[in-house]
């Protein structure tokens, strides 16, 4: 029976499992339960923890979503790097549905979500110049790129507050800006992670164009679910084989980003 794992998968919209042969675990944390119980199973060799990011039931909705709960239960269970499918909608007209995006920057345009552990009992500033791992996001790439994939292996995503659409102006707007795709879960997950010292990496799912990109009457909730159900057996696939991919060692600079920073409590092993 495993029950810790090295790698974390945050299942969005559509995506509520991944392991077949998998223990169920509930971990309480600090900041309540997470969203869901977490299954701990084997990717091939590799343990591997899930968690469905708005529960198995979707009952949680992009801005309710316990952020905080969900990377601290990943990590007390051994996580270090974390893989985050989710759908979105694309600002450019040839990133069409169906193209995997793996953003390299992000926007922030959320209000009122916590997105720091370390709002009381001291002061901690987390570089975030690059919110991605480099690591994931080149086994990503190259995992996608080698599966046939439509990709853009870089790109902005801005993550709005939700649960609503953008409207056309704002669209035009985030289009206007040079950003690449527009997401609701993207923050303040990440940064959540790179607080907790965990790698990364967004594989994003292009569902629709986003309301000011082309005419009509703009994207609705059941055709962005709908879409990505089509899908899901091939992102399913894709997380598999990224899985396996990524590094068994950390180079990279996320597990020091906590390196020289006096924190106000410990962290879960």
């Amino acid at each position: 029976m495993v029950t810790r794992a090295d790698i974390g998968v945050i299942g969005g919209s559509g995506f509520y499992s991944l392991l077949d042969d998998a223990t169920e675990i509930e971990v309480a944390t600090p900041y309540g339960p997470p969203s869901d119980v977490v299954t701990v199973g084997r990717v091939g060799e590799r343990p591997v923890a899930f968690l469905p990011r708005h529960g198995r039931d979707h009952r949680f909705p992009p801005h309710r979503i316990p952020y905080r709960a969900n990377l601290w239960a990943l990590r007390s269970l051994g996580v270090r790097q974390v893989l985050a499918p989710s759908a979105v909608g694309s600002l450019r007209p040839e990133l069409g549905p169906g193209t995997l995006v793996v953003p390299d920057q992000l926007v922030d345009r959320t209000s009122g979500r916590t997105q720091t552990y370390y709002d009381t009992d001291g002061v901690v500033h987390v570089a975030f110049a690059d919110p991605y791992c480099p690591a994931g996001r080149a086994a990503a790439a190259s995992t996608a790129r080698s599966t046939g994939w439509d990709l853009a292996d870089s790109g902005t995503l801005v993550v709005i507050e939700g649960p609503r659409f953008s409207t056309r102006t704002e669209s035009r707007w985030f289009t206007a800006n040079g950003w690449t795709i527009v997401g609701m879960t993207g923050f303040p997950e990440s940064v959540l992670a790179r607080e907790l010292a965990m790698c990364y990496t967004s594989l994003s799912l292009v569902t629709d164009h986003d309301a000011g990109v082309e005419a009509g009457e703009g994207v609705t909730h059941e055709e962005v679910l709908a879409f990505f159900a089509t899908n899901i057996a091939r992102m399913r696939s894709l997380v598999t084989d990224v899985v396996t991919a990524l590094p068994q060692d950390r180079t990279c600079p996320c597990g020091n980003a906590l390196d020289g920073i006096k924190l106000p409590f410990d962290l879960p092993e």
